[in-house]
């Protein structure tokens, strides 16, 4: 006599044989990027339930499809763990480079004294010309005017540059570079930037007293226009005396 199988054992069976595993699977936007530059996260897992994500650096998350990026420069493992639904994982990695941000520390000086000169505006520009017609100022990531305001030791640091050379704007209601940058392109113009490094950078900066940018430029203008006549009337003077 045959002994039948009871179905409940067949239905195991077939179950059994049908149990899927996991496979993680990811791809990312960029293994090599700045601080706070953010990097996108594509999961390519199979068979999964859901999954979870280690950036490396203390954050979490179960999002399928994250993003993020990270506050300082180092090797990161990023760890993406599929889980499928009979408690069964996979693992995949991937290993980023995180570089510092090229930024220019700025110093800003008056010229003869040299003593530092606090809550003075820097606006970059990106040619000599935009320097000189006020247009085209440089934009961060998010598209907006970058603008510092120095400290009390008349410093200020700009991040996430690019490593090529600016022309900085530098205002106070007391003290402006725009006569010294008429004078010398020099006094107002950085060497190209070291690409992640903290670049350095001394702008002097002359006593002018005025209510508002526009006010600067004109005031210095005409200190500008008043010593070329001074030098000329010095010149003219002593061709005389000689003659």
């Amino acid at each position: 006599m045959k002994k039948l199988i009871p179905i409940a054992v067949i239905a195991m069976i077939l179950l059994g044989g049908c149990v899927r595993y996991p496979h993680a699977d990811f791809y990312t936007s960029d293994v090599v990027a700045e601080e706070f530059e953010i990097i996108y996260f594509y999961n390519n897992s199979r068979d999964y339930d859901y999954v979870e994500w280690d950036f490396g650096d203390g954050y979490l998350t179960n999002n399928p499809d994250p993003s993020h990026y990270y506050e300082y420069a180092g090797i990161y493992t990023v760890t993406l763990t599929a889980v499928g639904v009979n408690g069964h994982t996979d693992i995949s990695t991937i290993t980023i480079e995180i570089l510092s941000q090229t930024s220019l520390e700025i110093t800003v000086l008056e010229y003869w004294d040299e003593y530092p000169v606090a809550d003075a505006s820097i606006i970059l520009y990106p040619s000599l010309y935009d320097w000189d017609h006020v247009s085209n100022p440089v934009l961060d990531r998010n598209g907006d005017v970058i603008e510092v305001f120095t400290d009390s030791h008349g410093k200020a640091t700009i991040y996430g540059l690019n490593p090529v050379s600016y022309w900085l704007d530098v205002w106070h209601t007391n003290y402006n570079n725009y006569q010294l940058g008429a004078e010398d392109e020099n006094f107002i113009r950085t060497l190209p930037l070291a690409a992640n490094m903290i670049n350095t950078f001394v702008a002097y900066v002359d006593y002018v007293e005025s209510k508002s940018k526009k006010e600067g430029r004109e005031v210095s203008q005409l200190k500008i226009i008043k010593l070329e006549r001074s030098l000329t009337d010095k010149t003219v003077s002593k061709q005389e005396t000689a003659k």
